[in-house]
């Protein structure tokens, strides 16, 4: 029941309805912001953003470390269920916030972009002590590359905004094959390129690498992925938080 308490978990569905678990907080105490998340690069579109609101105790990722199975997991897979259970665990975590499932953001240009957008805006709540922002989201054309925010001090006051690129990150935790049969199958049809391999949703161990957050090397052509069509630039995306409650 302290669970409940502390913190809503809501999911942003594919309609723009807002399914929430939530137990309001005392009067005056909880903050309300909007985090837009822009995508602002080209190559590579991202699986739905998961972000959260929590103390200056923790955070999802640090650069030169070991990446959590959670963050792991999104880089490699998609998969945002393990940092979601980490971050319910967490009690210097106040609420997060993920973008519905379909609805990855996609580059300006790209073969999806008439049908999918390349920016999502999300309502999230941050308790007393809870003045840090983080968020995650895979680079699906990848074999573990990942872009985000980790602590970023929230704007103060109502109307307050600010916003802050973000950079590519690889997880360290899988070797960058850029082979098809190991990456995500979104990434095929999200960029119109296809080898006929199905993909994975699955982690290979055979492919396990063991090493740090690092900045991405970006693609070497050296199998499917190609850097005319799947390369980037950073910054990844654009990032704007105002407090609006």
């Amino acid at each position: 029941m302290q669970k409940l308490l502390r913190r809503s978990v809501a999911i942003a569905a594919t309609a723009g309805l807002t399914l929430a678990l939530a137990v309001p907080a005392a009067a005056g105490s909880t903050r309300t912001y909007e985090v837009s998340i822009q995508l602002v690069t080209g190559g590579q579109p991202l699986t739905p953003p998961l972000i959260a609101t929590h103390s200056g105790g923790t955070g999802i990722f640090s650069v030169g470390q070991p990446a959590s199975f959670g963050v792991k997991e999104i880089a490699e897979n998609g998969n945002l269920g393990p940092l979601i259970a980490a971050l319910e665990a967490d009690p210097k975590v106040s609420h997060f916030v993920a973008a519905g499932a379909p609805k990855p953001l996609v580059p300006a240009g790209s073969p999806m972009s008439g049908t999918l957008s390349d920016e999502v805006t999300l309502t999230i709540d941050a308790d007393p002590g809870a003045r840090f922002l983080s968020y995650a989201s895979m680079l699906i054309c990848t074999n573990d590359g990942f872009t985000g925010i980790d602590r970023l001090r929230l704007p103060n006051q109502v109307g307050d905004s600010l916003s802050v690129a973000t950079a590519s990150y690889d997880a360290g935790t899988e070797v960058n094959t850029e082979d098809f049969a190991d990456i995500v199958p979104p990434c095929q049809p999200l960029m119109g390129v296809s080898s006929g391999e199905p993909g994975t949703g699955m982690s290979d161990p055979a492919l396990a690498e063991g090493g740090v957050i690092h900045h991405h090397p970006g693609i070497a052509g050296r199998a499917d992925l190609l850097p005319a069509v799947h390369g980037w630039t950073d910054p990844v995306t654009l990032v704007t938080i105002t407090r609006v409650g």
